[in-house]
């Protein structure tokens, strides 16, 4: 009698926060088009929960979608911080939020904020917006502490995405495959991740 076998779905994906369809629905009521997809959330969720005591960056709330996936793998002594410029989405992700103590929403221009940060080092940042990503890079690097994570995605191209726009993404791959400091994996998976490991600073 042959054993059969059970292919592996990427797609069954089991630990959706309790909060994602609410704020899925929210997303269309206001029209909002560009909110993360199930599968960085959930590797999002992943690598915060191998860091107890961190401290992590989103750069781009956006609605929250993916912030709901991060605090889930928050344990209860690390802290997050994310930051949009559009005070109508940071409202939103406020509503849904801002009772968490170990969250801080931040309505900010991300340029600005990275420029003027000062405090302690990141363990993990996800940047989802142009500042951290497409600008101020090398800035937005030097907030990570060694051994810790920086994601990207959206590295593959998507229906949103503005005329030329691909040169932009090409140039952000060959920085970072340049940069002596970082050990990357380049995932065509989802909307093309992109993760990096600071080996030391610079």
């Amino acid at each position: 009698m042959q054993t059969k076998i059970k292919t592996m779905k990427d797609s069954n994906i089991l630990d959706i926060p309790k909060l994602h369809f609410e704020i899925e629905a929210k997303s269309k009521e206001i029209g909002f088009t560009m909110p993360s997809d199930l599968y960085i959330g959930t590797l999002l969720k992943t690598l915060i929960t191998s860091k107890p005591k961190s401290k992590i960056l989103e750069l781009g709330t956006g609605i929250g979608l993916s912030l709901s996936w991060m605090i889930d793998g928050l344990d209860s002594d690390s802290k997050l911080v994310t930051i949009d410029n559009d005070p109508k989405l940071t409202a939103i992700a406020q509503n849904y939020f801002g009772t968490d103590e170990r969250v801080e929403i931040i309505c900010a221009d991300g340029s600005e904020w990275i420029k003027n940060y000062n405090n302690e080092k990141f363990d993990l940042i996800f940047a989802d917006a142009w500042p951290g990503k497409y600008s101020e890079i090398n800035e937005t690097l030097k907030l990570l502490k060694v051994g810790g994570f920086y994601i990207i995605d959206d590295m593959l191209p998507q229906p949103n995405w503005l005329a030329g726009h691909l040169e932009n993404v090409n140039k952000l791959i060959e920085y970072l495959e340049n940069r002596e400091d970082l050990q990357l994996t380049k995932m065509n998976w989802s909307t093309g991740i992109i993760i990096a490991t600071k080996k030391f600073d610079i």
